[in-house]
């Protein structure tokens, strides 16, 4: 189609001055509108900055939009036309204004009937005198709102723009991961609730089948419980998890969130347990092999006979094969063999009524003769100095040929062909490990008794146990199958199963709030990865993250091993979780915290009001030059206005985000300070009841507990819980 210039000349209200790749200078006519056009067929205000015009071409108009306005005075003469000679021009100013060029405007069709469609970018750059247009109507809404054909969900209105309609395509919205920014009081987390129930409502009205049958997935990480009662209207049941099960006065119900332990892996374990990387490091990961296989390691004589054997085993088949042992080996030869000989006659051979049988104890008694005897011939002792001779080859093979013929006779309590992984996610009781990490250290294969190295590991490990917040998330009592808790957290094929999932963290304590929002991630995009491997398509899931900054910090000197693991976990979803359908949405009132990684990865940006500078400097390096203008209103944003960039628009866009009524917005209103002070709102207090809660107590049953417990049943030793730590007879 060629371009109408016949009818661009009623719309001209300047030429080009200037251009260059990111600046276009325009000279505004004498005659153009002062404060008011109507000549596109509606009264607008012009000039206005972040207002759209355009430049005809050749295959449409470019479009540009004002960053800035001025006048300038000219001492030369500007008038067109006739020129009466008698005259004298004097110097008069010149508006003036600067457009950024965004796009192109393509026109198709024929006359009468366009079409217009916007395309980022621009090729072809207009000559110096070409006229500058105001855009019509139906052109300022093609250059606006997004024609894609799946931009169905409707997020708000452009202001600038005849308060035309701003659309976004979930498959660009969602498909790239996406983050909203802006201070506090912003409207920030209005606008992710409202994301999420505007793209179910979205998807419910053009689902060509029942509208309650969508597949959408929503997942919520709320470290402050401000989503709870967000989405109550939409039809299906929201899966809301909580700290404890509670159903509260306005009907608000709460499933126990359950994170077991069993399903955490090795790096989260170590995060989790502090396990230093000597020792306790690589006994936690084959205990947790070891108890995730189901291999029982039982404190009992047979058991631990059994691996002192198999360790001794392994000592002399090294000794036996090398006659030319050093000094130090001669000494530590020594003194497993004395070691050996007191074990069997004074821990194992004694029980033969209880556990042996007469063939093993005759066994322990040749083995436990011969290395008497080997001990006796090489030992001396001088001043209190313990010493061993060089021991015969012979002498060696005959220890480690009675040990074999021991061991033949005993259980194997080990088949190392069936081990899992420590990070497989199979159940087992979590209160058991320490116990179980004390045996297996105890009895190592390297045979060393490393139980010293693990007080310290097991003593962490209950600590945090005991904290009955944490035990409630961790501790698995009912053995959850792990299907069935992807089904409650992702979302299954079930029609009441709901579209969003709610994980409130708001009463998790702040020692593994990091660790939980890690697994919980962890898992989700493991499941997807999986479900694609195995079904061939992606599965479309949403994983929201409030407060963002608190959980994915970019790295520093002085980082905690649970930020770094949370910020690793998350740094990896943002690089490989678009590959299998897994999108990550971002609200953050501290972009400058966030980790560059995973910030660099969002391609669409939602920025509400940010005045911090830090802030605003990051934010322009993440966006193109060219738009910084409109970057500049960022510190003066008033609530529900926000500016709309990146991949999932066409052109960047300021908007008035839609309104979400009262009861649909999240808790996080600011506080009614004058209305309480003056009586307009009451506020009755009874700290008694959350004294109670928040002491573990259960109402009347407070004081019987403080006269009646122990000295050991009163302490906690949760820092987060304020308790009296003796009786009161002591106190």
């Amino acid at each position: 189609m060629n371009t109408d210039f016949d009818n661009f000349r009623s719309l001209s209200i300047g030429t080009v001055n200037s251009v260059s790749s990111n600046e276009i200078r325009i000279l505004l006519d004498v005659d153009a509108p002062q404060n008011t056009s109507i000549n596109t067929g509606t009264p607008r205000s012009f000039p206005k900055i972040n207002s759209y015009l355009m430049i005809p071409n050749e295959v449409g108009g470019i479009v540009g939009m004002v960053n800035w306005i001025g006048v300038e005075h000219s001492p030369y003469p500007k008038r067109k036309g006739y020129k009466d000679f008698d005259l004298i021009d004097l110097p008069f100013p010149l508006r003036k204004l600067c457009l950024v060029p965004i796009g192109t405007l393509k026109f198709t069709g024929k006359k009468g009937f366009e079409k217009y469609t916007l395309e980022r970018g621009i090729y072809s750059f207009p000559s110096v005198g070409d006229i500058v247009v105001l855009p019509t109507d139906e052109q300022l809404n093609s250059i606006v709102e997004n024609r894609d054909e799946n931009a169905a969900i409707i997020i708000g209105k452009a202001p600038i723009a005849n308060n035309a309609e701003v659309r976004i395509n979930p498959d660009k919205l969602f498909g790239r991961h996406f983050a909203v920014l802006g201070n506090t009081g912003s409207g920030k987390s209005c606008s992710v609730a409202g994301l999420i129930r505007w793209s179910i409502q979205a998807a419910k009205n053009s689902c060509k089948s029942n509208n309650d049958s969508i597949n959408a997935r929503f997942i919520v990480l709320d470290p402050n419980g401000e989503y709870c009662n967000c989405f109550n209207e939409l039809g299906k049941p929201v899966r809301l998890f909580k700290v404890v099960n509670v159903s509260s006065s306005d009907g608000e119900s709460a499933t126990q969130l359950k994170v077991p332990a069993w399903m955490w892996n090795s790096d989260e374990w170590i995060t989790f347990s502090q396990a230093s990387p000597g020792v306790q490091r690589p006994l936690l990961l084959d205990t947790l092999r070891f108890i995730k296989s189901g291999v029982q390691y039982s404190p009992q004589p047979l058991a631990r006979l059994v691996k002192l054997l198999t360790a001794r085993k392994l000592n002399f088949e090294l000794w036996s094969s090398n006659p030319n042992m050093s000094y130090g080996e001669v000494q530590e030869c020594g003194k497993k063999i004395g070691t050996l000989d007191y074990d069997l006659r004074h821990l194992y051979i004694p029980n033969k009524k209880q556990v042996f049988d007469e063939e093993v104890i005759k066994k322990l008694n040749l083995l436990a003769e011969k290395c008497k005897e080997v001990h006796d011939r090489t030992y001396s002792n001088n001043n209190n100095t313990i010493r061993y001779s060089d021991f015969r080859e012979v002498e060696l093979l005959s220890i480690l040929t009675r040990i074999k013929n021991v061991l033949e006779v005993l259980p194997s309590f080990e088949d190392n062909s069936n081990l899992v992984s420590p990070d497989t996610p199979r159940y087992f009781d979590v209160l058991d490990l320490p116990d179980f990490l004390d045996n297996y250290a105890s009895t190592e294969t390297s045979g060393r008794d490393l139980s010293q190295f693990v007080n310290s590991l097991n003593l962490r490990i209950k600590y945090l146990m005991r904290d009955e917040r944490a035990k409630s998330v961790i501790v698995d009592e009912l053995k959850i199958d792990f299907a069935e808790w992807l089904e409650m957290i992702i979302g299954g094929n079930s029609a009441d199963n709901g579209y969003i999932s709610i994980i409130d963290l708001s009463l998790v304590p702040a020692d593994i709030i990091h660790i939980l929002i890690s697994v919980i991630s962890r898992v989700v995009f493991e499941a997807v990865q999986r479900y694609k491997r195995k079904v061939g398509a992606e599965l479309p899931t949403v994983l929201v993250l409030e407060e963002a900054h608190t959980f994915i910090r970019e790295n520093r000197f002085n980082e905690t091993t649970y930020s770094q693991l949370c910020r690793e976990t998350f740094e990896r979803i943002a690089r490989e979780g678009r590959k299998f359908g897994l999108s990550l949405l971002l609200s953050s009132q501290r972009p400058s915290e966030l980790s560059s990684t995973v910030l660099s990865q969002c391609n669409t940006f939602l920025l509400h009001r940010i005045v911090n500078d830090r802030d605003q400097d990051l934010i322009r390096r993440l966006v193109p030059d060219n738009i910084g203008a409109l970057l500049n209103e960022l510190p003066i944003l008033p609530t529900r206005k926000a500016i709309l960039l990146g991949w999932a628009t066409p052109i960047p866009i300021l908007v008035e985000m839609r309104e979400l009524s009262k009861q649909d917005r999240p808790m996080s209103n600011d506080a009614q300070f004058w209305k309480v002070w003056i009586n307009e709102e009451d506020r009755k207090i009874n700290w008694k009841d959350i004294a109670d809660e928040w002491q573990g107590y259960n109402g009347s049953d407070s004081n019987e507990s403080t006269e009646n417990n122990t000295m050991s049943n009163l302490i906690d030793d949760s820092k987060d819980i304020p308790s009296n730590p003796f009786p009161k007879s002591l106190s």
